[in-house]
């Protein structure tokens, strides 16, 4: 089965923790690739998977404008119904927005016909409520996230190959 994760990234560390997330995806048995929205992405790719799942980092408590530019004009030729979408995002602090930040990308999925995946409780620790968060000046919670995105990205993928079969 076929993932994916788009992201934007200023500094690399979203980028780092959207390897992370397909490294998850791989772990259970789906193919994962990486798209920058800096760079072309891979429409036939995207309308192959069967889910997607969109990073940023958080600026003014949302996600950041290259991201949302993005989803809300660069993608118009792409079809996100039906697919698995989930969204992660990278702040300095605890206070900083992040879980806004992935909202207000999850509400454009809604938009765009996605059903949104979170993990939240339902399968216990670690709790992943609306998407995973790094927090880079926050002792050592950014190197610790990088278990829970990798959970996250497995949870994802085993999600999907429940829905839509391997």
């Amino acid at each position: 089965m076929k993932l994916a994760v788009i992201y934007y990234s200023k500094t690399g560390q979203t980028k780092e923790m959207a390897e992370t997330i397909v490294a998850g995806m791989e772990k259970a048995g789906c193919e994962g690739r990486l798209f920058s929205v800096e760079e072309p992405v891979d429409a036939a790719y995207l309308k192959e998977s069967a889910g997607i799942v969109f990073g940023s980092p958080t600026y003014m408590a949302t996600s950041h404008w290259r991201m949302t530019r993005w989803l809300l004009e660069e993608s118009k030729g792409i079809s996100f119904a039906g697919k698995l979408g989930g969204g992660f995002a990278t702040a300095h602090y605890a206070q900083g927005g992040s879980d806004t930040a992935i909202l207000s990308m999850l509400g454009v999925l809604l938009v765009k016909g996605m059903l949104v995946y979170s993990s939240g409780s339902a399968f216990g620790q670690p709790f992943i409520h609306h998407g995973p968060v790094a927090l880079d000046a926050v002792g050592d919670h950014y190197e610790e996230s990088k278990a829970i995105f990798e959970v996250f990205g497995q949870r994802f993928a085993e999600k999907a190959i429940e829905l839509f079969g391997k």
